[in-house]
């Protein structure tokens, strides 16, 4: 099936072989059309302007475009809040529960709390919450550390009137877990389970709190908890606790449990190989990567994107980048469209190795096969800005606008400090005037460093100007 031993040329040919079988539709194209219009008119309009460049526009709403907009203006806050504000006036037209809850994530990244509830509140107006919406921010006030608030909105379900229920604990569990405060995640659970009874999901969220954290003993703990409690582990369960052994270094350990697995009641799953291959590739057992990948096959798993992406990055670990041609066109016989955590893999690889013309070859190949999202485009303009390279990382930056794209805040970062560490102060205040303006809360440290760079020029009217900005972004209280 894949062997050891190939040339880049075959490398180049299974990439253009998966352009050609994975280019999009006309039609698939054509459908997207409104949202890409809408989004030229919002990337090229000040905001003075822009209700009514939307208004001349002409376009009719529906909740799929006004959707597929706002997602693609995540990274975007105030931009898309903008959008949704004047998607609300328009006639005919009602904003939907997914559009508010892809605005209230938005809000939530640049912490803008206040309009965040605000929307909450219209919602309740319109009798659209449910627990999901608590889910939501429960899950962005934990992200950026506010667990109080995230308790807090957990606790004020209630007045609502959205009764908290066996889910919304559960969401609360998980925003507490994935932040990496499973210990007050675990404080709640045992205050708390007696009032909601735990399923397998709980202890499953719970479990992988621990494997993060990382503390392998509670984490046996918390499984031997659960099977005491009468509570029989899922298939997520298992690839929980496969997952965490792999990451203590316990392979084998994690192949006692994928064999004594009943499989009349869940059997491995392709995610569970991906994991050991994964594995395997990290500690350089490159031939163990391919036995457990060969393994599914004859336990008749079929292969997904992860397991072959899992493979690709085996051997990219291994040092043998040629052998992954073969991976790519298994994919293709077998209809797997690659993704762009494929790519990313790739890219990665090839960068690690020095191989930076390589790398840009793939990059252009592969963009044809898949949508890069916004780890692609940023590993590129940061291997271009490490070679000093800072025209081609403009270029890269332009191909990503051309494509509508909103740069995420490490994007940005790493093209301000590129330029930063090229001198080019100016070029770089333009770039962070522009991500603030997008809604883009800079990094601590790549504000400090253009900070520094201003003061050496005596440009504190500049910094000034920047800082008070900037401001405008961080205001809101905890409010309900």
């Amino acid at each position: 099936m894949i062997r050891v031993d190939s040339s880049r040329n075959k490398f180049i040919s299974a990439c253009n072989l998966l352009v050609r079988r994975y280019n999009p539709s006309e039609s698939s194209m054509e459908s997207l059309s409104t949202a890409k219009s809408i989004s030229k008119i919002m990337l090229s309009s000040p905001a003075v302007v822009l209700d009514t460049a939307l208004d001349q526009s002409g376009v009719r709403l529906s909740p799929e475009i006004v959707e597929d907009v706002l997602k693609r203006f995540e990274n975007a806050g105030m931009l898309a809040y903008r959008f949704f504000k004047w998607a609300e006036k328009q006639r005919s037209y009602e904003l939907s529960v997914r559009a508010y809850h892809t605005m209230i994530e938005s809000l939530a990244k640049i912490r803008q709390y206040q309009i965040m509830w605000d929307l909450v509140n219209a919602m309740r107006n319109k009798r659209m919450l449910n627990v999901e919406t608590f889910c939501i921010i429960m899950r962005k006030y934990a992200r950026a550390q506010k667990v109080d608030e995230a308790i807090y909105t957990f606790n004020v379900m209630e007045k609502y009137d959205v009764p908290p229920n066996l889910a919304a604990f559960n969401g609360l569990l998980s925003a507490l877990c994935k932040s990496k405060n499973v210990r007050k995640a675990q404080e709640i659970f045992d205050s708390m389970k007696d009032r909601f009874i735990p399923d397998s999901k709980t202890y499953s969220i719970l479990l992988e709190g621990w494997g993060k954290a990382p503390n392998l003993p509670r984490a046996r703990e918390t499984f031997r908890e659960m099977i005491d409690m009468g509570c029989n582990p899922d298939i997520v369960t298992y690839g929980i606790m496969v997952d965490i052994l792999c990451k203590a270094g316990r392979v084998d350990e994690a192949l006692g449990i994928v064999k004594g697995m009943d499989s009349s009641v869940c059997s491995p799953t392709s995610f569970i190989y991906s994991v050991l291959v994964h594995t395997y590739g990290v500690e350089n057992r490159i031939q163990d990567a391919v036995d457990a990948f060969l393994e599914m096959e004859r336990n008749g798993i079929q292969a997904d994107v992860a397991v072959y992406n899992a493979l690709i990055g085996a051997f990219c670990k291994a040092n043998k980048f040629k052998n992954v041609y073969r991976v790519l066109n298994e994919m293709d016989s077998k209809g797997v469209a690659p993704n762009s955590r494929t790519c990313n893999i790739m890219l990665n690889g090839l960068i690690g190795r020095g191989e930076t013309e390589e790398a840009f070859r793939v990059f252009r190949r592969m963009i044809k096969v898949c949508e890069p999202d916004a780890d692609t485009y940023t590993v590129m303009i940061k291997m271009f800005c490490a070679g000093g390279e800072l025209e081609m990382a403009f270029k890269v930056w332009k191909y990503m606008k051309l494509k509508r794209f909103i740069p995420s805040m490490h994007t940005f970062s790493v093209l301000i400090n590129g330029l930063c560490d090229k001198g080019d102060v100016s070029k770089a205040c333009v770039m962070l005037e522009d991500m603030i303006e997008k809604g883009i809360r800079p990094s601590g440290a790549t504000f400090g460093k253009l900070r520094k760079l201003l003061i050496k020029e005596g440009r504190e009217d500049v910094l000034k100007f920047l800082q008070e900005k900037m401001n405008l972004l961080v205001k809101e209280p905890l409010c309900d």
